[in-house]
């Protein structure tokens, strides 16, 4: 596989189609090895517009360790508006690709993920790559953005998964001015929010895109009625 052109026809016929035109974005996704986060077994999925599983496939599907769409971790990126100066939360590690492009943007990530395998991978992958500036931390979601409490507040937070809906705990870990970003929802259908922290607490909300993504471990998931 020549990995240049599959790299340069990734961002022009997958990213770019979906409004991701930051030039600082798509140099970084041009100088990114995308293909050093993704497990031996599945490279030639690299660069595909579908998500990478990160473990054995069964394990994969069950467990949700899948990596996201290239367009879709573009977009994320892109609507964070991240400045050099600032402090980020990830939830969901996974392959730790989203951490290493969060890290070139900010001055420090914090990414959690609960799974040890990936955990592992994840740190090997980034510092291979020099992202010295991302931390991986070993735990369970939601308890272990609590146990961050003291490196925030944030300027944002990325869930690189879906949740049911936004989890108000971590909206009171965002500074104010903050952005979060989360795909929030049920199968078939999930939507891709922005929530930003105003003054006085408040909060707005701005839907960005439809999509589909693995399950977050950790998050409640609200009871829903049957008929």
């Amino acid at each position: 596989m020549n990995t240049e052109l599959a790299r340069f026809n990734m961002i022009e016929q997958q990213i770019r189609p979906w409004d991701v035109l930051d030039p600082v974005v798509l140099d970084l996704l041009a100088t990114m090895r995308r293909e050093d986060f993704v497990p031996a077994a599945y490279r030639a999925l690299a660069f595909v517009d579908t998500q990478v599983p990160l473990l054995p496939g069964a394990v994969a599907t069950a467990e949700g360790a899948c990596m996201l769409e290239p367009k879709v971790e573009a977009r994320l990126l892109q609507e964070l508006r991240l400045q050099r100066h600032e402090n980020v939360l990830e939830i969901g590690t996974g392959s730790g690709f989203m951490a290493a492009l969060l890290a070139h943007r900010a001055m420090h990530v914090h990414t959690l993920e609960c799974k040890p395998e990936l955990a592992r991978l994840a740190r090997e992958a980034l510092r291979r790559n020099g992202v010295l500036n991302a931390t991986v931390h070993e735990v369970e979601a939601a308890a272990g953005a609590r146990g961050l409490a003291a490196e925030g507040p944030f300027d944002a937070i990325v869930l690189s998964g879906s949740v049911a809906e936004v989890p108000h705990g971590l909206l009171g870990l965002l500074k104010p001015g903050g952005r979060l970003v989360a795909i929030v929802g049920h199968e078939p259908i999930m939507t891709a929010r922005l929530v930003t922290r105003g003054a006085q607490n408040a909060f707005a909300e701005r839907d960005l895109f439809d999509t589909v993504a693995p399950r977050l471990l950790g998050f409640p998931e609200p009871g829903r009625f049957s008929f």
